[in-house]
């Protein structure tokens, strides 16, 4: 069992920075992928960036260049740096993590298990 708590949203202007943290409890935890998706209002939820336990990583086109996903074991964290924010970046950012040992980082939510409540990004125009 992993529990995760995001932090680290907020109002931002365009152009600007936030890094997103992902804190996680439960054991195993080195093991597990783990991805930032996000969901906009009146949009699907979808895959921002992701990472596995041998830090692989992979990101969506929208965001590729701009963000980067990193973790550390010690403390049990994921975390989401965000350059160069634009407003379409608007959204509820979510971590996740899935089935332990898994060699590639998923863009389905679905092989997903455990997510945190998510954390409110807002970019200014």
């Amino acid at each position: 069992q992993v529990q995760l708590v995001e932090s680290g949203g907020g109002l931002v202007q365009s152009g600007g920075s936030l890094r997103l943290s992902c804190a996680a409890s439960g054991s195993a935890f080195s093991s597990y992928p783990l991805a930032w998706f996000r969901q906009a209002p009146g949009k699907e939820r979808e895959f921002v960036a992701g990472i596995t336990w041998s830090r692989t990583t992979a990101y969506s086109e929208s965001v590729k260049d701009r963000f980067t996903i990193s973790r550390a074991n010690t403390p049990k964290e994921v975390y989401l740096q965000m350059n160069s924010l634009k407003f379409e970046d608007t959204a509820n950012y979510y971590c996740a993590a899935g089935a332990p040992w898994n060699p590639e980082v998923s863009t389905s939510q679905d092989e997903y298990d455990y997510w945190g409540q998510g954390t409110q990004v807002t970019v200014s125009s």
